[in-house]
């Protein structure tokens, strides 16, 4: 009887994982609920946002957001997730990663005390270009809700308040990493402030504290996680001895833990299911490398990127392809069921040398990848299963330097600059301009598109931008 009752309970509870994995799988298709959208390509498959829009036209609601951030919103149905830090002088706070009111949940690291006896863990960091000053006032590291077709707070906490031991690059923020939902949970990662999981109603869940960043050069930090089914992958890459993990969703667990011989890079891995296996593949200034997500094995690795790695991966079929573009240019599309190091070899599909994004992720659009120079306005695209270029070198009308990474919908492309102009260019092999659209403030954050919204996170305030009725 034992047996058979608890047969029944496991098929039961295996019924309930595979049928909510399927409504997951539905409801994901109609919304945004990670960094790049539902095929983190940065394509809204249902969606068709308006082409024309400034202050006075097509703005369905526009809401202030407290403190600053360039993390994207993420929607989940009729709910917007957004991360920001708050300046909180008035507020006494803990030198270092002691949570705001999350302190008795936490999990800890068993490898915690292992990283913090690396060389190298100063708290003062290190001076160069574009480096803001380690901050001697408290942040407020805030994770908002809010309806999305009103714009109204649902819910606002604070995952921790505390004094950042590193400040950031001018351009960079402390909120700079997407949050992301499976429907159930929300997971909103500050990287060395933390990591968060919630539940839809803001209740605490769990949290983690993977140790402090020592970043290159103090540029701060911006890397989001990623999440595939019960499990959550975080790189972990700069200039203290890097690794990628894997914790298990519902408890922040590690399940493993992998070095990687890296110094720092903001791009998001990306989980590919393909011929029955599940691997992790990071962009990285030595190699691009492809993990087990089970194990943490290695399975393969390409060399051949340029420094700083900021664009995220995206797949075609067979292929993935990773790009950088700081001092140089590249391109590489690599067969998934490569193995070992293909460094040089014919193994590589093709690769290119020039064009190619610094800090925005490419678009890949049915079949077509768009991009844009380095952090100029100058667009890009070319066939993501050959290479082949449709067009290069062509100048986006009336924009200066981009952070944020195309999004498509509805045969459109749009590129939006740190001016507050959108660009929107027609979905093809020619280059064709359709509109120029302007808002009062820069844009950083990668816009969501949602039904027919589109969000747009600008300087100060989160814009839902829709044809009007």
């Amino acid at each position: 009887m034992v047996r058979t009752i608890a047969a029944s309970l496991a098929a039961c509870l295996l019924s309930s994982t595979f049928a909510f994995a399927s409504d997951f799988d539905s409801a994901k298709m109609s919304s945004w609920h990670q960094w790049r959208g539902p095929l983190a390509t940065g394509v809204a498959p249902q969606a068709n946002p308006p082409t024309k829009w400034d202050e006075q036209t097509n703005i369905k609601w526009k809401v202030e957001i407290p403190g600053r951030g360039s993390a994207s919103p993420i929607v989940w149905q009729d709910k917007i997730f957004l991360l920001t830090a708050v300046d909180a002088p008035e507020q006494e706070a803990a030198p270092d990663n002691a949570a705001a009111e999350n302190t008795d949940t936490t999990v800890a690291d068993p490898q915690q005390s292992a990283q913090d006896e690396r060389p190298g863990r100063g708290r003062g960091g290190r001076g160069g270009f574009g480096r803001g000053a380690a901050p001697s006032t408290p942040q407020e590291f805030v994770v908002i809700c809010m309806n999305r077709n009103t714009g109204e707070t649902i819910w606002q906490k604070t995952a921790a308040r505390l004094v950042p031991h590193e400040g950031h690059h001018d351009t960079n923020t402390y909120a700079s990493a997407s949050a992301l939902t499976d429907g159930q949970h929300v997971y909103a990662s500050f990287g060395s402030r933390g990591l968060y999981c919630y539940d839809m109603d803001g209740n605490l869940v769990w949290e983690r504290d993977l140790g402090d960043m020592e970043t290159r050069l103090g540029f701060g930090e911006g890397s989001t996680p990623t999440l595939h089914g019960d499990t959550l992958v975080v790189n972990w890459d700069h200039e203290g001895q890097s690794f990628i993990v894997a914790l298990d969703a519902r408890n922040g667990e590690t399940r493993w833990q992998t070095q990687r011989d890296e110094s720092t890079t903001w791009a998001t891995p990306l989980v590919i299911e393909r011929d029955g296996r599940t691997q992790v593949v990071t962009n990285g200034e030595n190699r691009v490398r492809s993990y087990d997500l089970t194990s943490g094995e290695l399975l393969w690795e390409c060399g051949g990127q340029a420094a700083n790695p900021i664009p995220s991966p995206v797949q075609l079929d067979d292929l993935v392809i990773c790009m950088t573009g700081y001092r140089g240019y590249a391109a590489y599309a690599i067969p998934l069921d490569s193995s070992g190091d293909i460094t040089g070899t014919d193994k590589v599909a093709w690769n290119i040398d020039d064009h190619t994004p610094y800090i925005s992720s490419p678009l890949l659009y049915e079949g077509k990848l768009y991009f844009t120079k380095g952090r100029n306005a100058i667009a890009s695209c070319v066939d993501a299963a050959t290479g082949e270029v449709h067009y290069s070198n062509e100048r986006l009308p009336e924009s200066g330097t981009m952070y944020a990474s195309p999004v498509g919908a509805a045969g459109k492309v749009y590129y939006s600059d740190r001016e507050g102009t959108t660009t929107v260019i027609e979905h093809g092999p020619e280059f064709d301009v359709l509109s120029i659209n302007k808002l009062d403030e820069g844009i950083d954050a990668s816009p969501a598109i949602v039904g027919d919204t589109m969000y747009i996170r600008g300087e100060k305030h989160l814009y839902a931008i829709r044809e009007a009725q």
